[in-house]
């Protein structure tokens, strides 16, 4: 990256990365990465009661983020807040004045600045600190890799170990062949971390011999309903917004639900087994996307999310598998995160006082796939909240069968995981 003199200026960049799918393998660890000798905090009672103010701050940025991607964007929208977050949480911990101060204000975290790692941490363990089960598997890892020689403030090598159980890997960007080592080995980490499914995530040329740090985040879920689809799924027309018709395999089911009709639209939680995790479908009224659209934010999903009822459902959903990339940058500069990418503004001193640093790139990428499948043995064992009593009722109808809204969140903390829209799943 060029300063104002045309003088070459070290940079810092972030990347997010998830994957959300079906299948059965579990996820590899950490590879290639040494660590350092401060263990990972166990959340102490007061990280754990901010918990709630991080989680509604995060999910303030989650809509103000999608706002800001649908604004440029008017194909399918796949990402994860959270991700992106941890990778600026990160970042963070080793910035100061402004700089600092406008990461957390584009966040909606409004927590002092001692209290900021130990949320995160209390946020991040809660909810994939035990990874899921033999239900469910969900998986969050963090990652950095520094220019060899580099000489990084160990304060902020420990922060990042202690709350964010963030390894180490030196590589070399300077030499273009040493370079190309490291971008492979991050992607390669990246892979390994997302169960294979996110390849690539560091392109051919985005990193320079200016970089001087990458700080990685990866997400990955693989979730079974707890009340799977019908196998027997049939091709059925897909409205678009422009009106015009395709035809994709269109999943149905009839069974216990909370679901709401109101608030310019339809909604249903679709639970996975585990009674953590649930995709909410928003589907706007009929010719209305574009205004709601529009207007979600984290006040409205939240109304809706509280007015949700258990009732018998009857729903179409089509099934559906894309991927997305994303630039982070005009994304987090428009919520008003600005010092970190001018090199004369930025200040990172916490994280080296070697030289001058600022944020070169935040490139994101998610793929996700929905579709029946439910699992085998633990099924039964999920389906108690649905009660005995919603069977004689007349099931209502929910056809998803024009663009729609989703978000996959933890319950327990009831922080957006995952964030998309479908405006063709074909």
């Amino acid at each position: 990256m060029d300063g104002e003199h045309g003088m070459k200026i070290p940079t810092i960049t972030l990347c997010a990365c998830l994957a959300v799918a079906g299948g059965a393998a579990a996820c590899r660890g950490e590879q290639g990465l040494s660590r350092s000798e401060t263990p990972r905090a166990f959340p102490v009672a007061g990280a754990m009661a901010e918990m709630p103010r991080l989680a509604a701050g995060l999910d303030r940025f989650a809509l103000g983020a999608y706002r800001e991607i649908r604004a440029g964007d008017d194909g399918n929208i796949f990402y994860s807040p959270l991700s992106v977050a941890l990778a600026l949480a990160m970042a963070a911990a080793g910035a100061e004045g402004d700089t600092r101060a406008q990461m957390y204000r584009a966040m909606h975290v409004e927590l002092p600045a001692d209290e900021m790692n130990p949320a995160f941490n209390a946020l991040e363990l809660a909810i994939a600190g035990d990874g899921g089960d033999d239900r469910f598997k969900l998986h969050i890892a963090n990652g950095l890799w520094a220019q060899r020689g580099f000489a990084l403030q160990p304060g902020f090598l420990d922060v990042l170990a202690h709350y964010y159980g963030a390894g180490l890997g030196l590589v070399d960007f300077k030499d273009d062949a040493h370079r190309e080592q490291a971008r492979r080995a991050i992607n390669t980490w990246v892979g390994d971390e997302t169960n294979g499914k996110i390849e690539d995530l560091v392109p051919e040329g985005m990193l320079t011999p200016d970089t001087r740090l990458v700080l990685g985040n990866a997400v990955y879920f693989l979730g079974k309903w707890a009340d799977p689809f019908d196998a027997d799924s049939k091709d059925q027309a897909f409205t678009r917004n422009d009106g015009s018709t395709v035809q994709v395999a269109m999943m149905s089911r009839t069974s216990g639900a909370r679901y709401a009709d109101g608030n310019g639209c339809q909604a249903v939680s679709l639970e996975y087994l585990g009674d953590r995790i649930e995709m909410v479908v928003l589907l706007p009224a009929p010719d209305t996307f574009d205004a709601f659209d529009a207007a979600i934010d984290a006040e409205r999903l939240d109304t809706i999310m509280d007015s949700l009822q258990s009732v018998r459902l009857h729903l179409y959903l089509p099934r559906f598998t894309y991927e997305a990339t994303l630039d982070f940058v005009p994304v987090l500069k428009a919520l008003g995160m600005v010092a970190a990418f001018e090199s004369h503004r930025a200040d990172f001193s916490g994280i080296t006082m070697e030289e001058k640093l600022s944020i070169g790139a935040v490139v994101h990428k998610a793929f996700v796939a929905v579709d029946e499948e439910g699992t085998e043995a633990a099924a039964a064992t999920a389906l108690g909240f649905l009660g005995t009593s919603l069977q004689p009722q007349k099931p209502l109808l929910m056809r998803v069968d024009r663009p729609f809204l989703f978000v996959i969140r933890d319950r327990r903390t009831g922080t957006i995981l995952f964030m998309g829209r479908v405006m063709d799943p074909s």
